[in-house]
């Protein structure tokens, strides 16, 4: 008599600090570029431009070190691979996996390796360590990097309705549902909590070094100001 198979149930697949990495990473980016263009908000895209540079080397260490499915060896896959999972989408019967799958995989390197050469390029722009053109760069990565996370977003919505299951929701619980022992074991809370205090702790150090303005140079700013609003008039 054949032992019958458990049945699926709710299981931890993303530890904390995968969590905690992905939703300060949209913020970082978000914050960054929506105050790329402004010059009185300069030091908080180079904040938000550093905190993902330091986040995407944590992750790039944590998916050697982390647990199950945080691993690269867990997700990345070849070609081949990729293609078999568009084709088993096309067919209507989607292959499953309970990390990412590898077309979501394909986007998450992309975004990496495009995170890690924003950070870089804008590192070099700020504190003008390069030629002028790593300016140019700098943008059209990050303009890159938006239209790929447009791509990365179709793909987890298309992949929750084929799934019928709620990825987002499992980016902010950890939990999806799959057998017993293909969960994981541990959270790792603590490490989640230490690179919440160090983007934290780097937030507070940046603010305190932020230059503040003298009253001469307050009050030529209001002058100005004051004149172009006369002449506007």
């Amino acid at each position: 008599m054949s032992t019958p198979e458990p049945s699926p149930q709710k299981i931890r697949i993303w530890d904390a600090p995968v969590r905690v990495f992905h939703w300060l990473l949209v913020f970082s980016f978000a914050g960054a570029y929506i105050t790329s263009e402004s010059e009185y908000w300069r030091l908080v895209h180079v904040t938000l431009g550093y905190t993902l540079g330091g986040l995407l080397a944590f992750r790039l260490v944590w998916g050697v070190v982390g647990t199950r499915y945080a691993r690269f060896s867990s997700f990345v896959r070849g070609p081949g691979a990729v293609l078999r999972y568009l084709k088993s989408l096309r067919s209507g019967q989607p292959e499953h996996h309970l990390g990412h799958n590898p077309a979501g995989a394909v986007a998450i390197v992309l975004l990496m390796l495009m995170g890690l050469g924003i950070a870089g390029t804008g590192y070099a722009t700020y504190n003008e360590l390069g030629p002028d053109w790593l300016a140019e760069v700098h943008e059209v990565l990050a303009n890159g990097m938006l239209l790929v996370i447009g791509g990365h977003l179709l793909g987890v919505v298309s992949a929750s309705v084929q799934h019928k299951e709620n990825l987002v929701r499992a980016m902010v619980t950890g939990y999806k549902v799959g057998a017993v022992d293909q969960g994981i074991r541990r959270t790792w809370a603590v490490v989640a909590v230490a690179l919440v205090i160090a983007v934290l702790g780097f937030w507070w150090l940046q603010w305190q070094s932020a230059p503040v303005p003298d009253s001469g140079e307050t009050q030529t700013s209001q002058a100005a100001q004051s004149d172009q609003n006369k002449v506007s008039n």
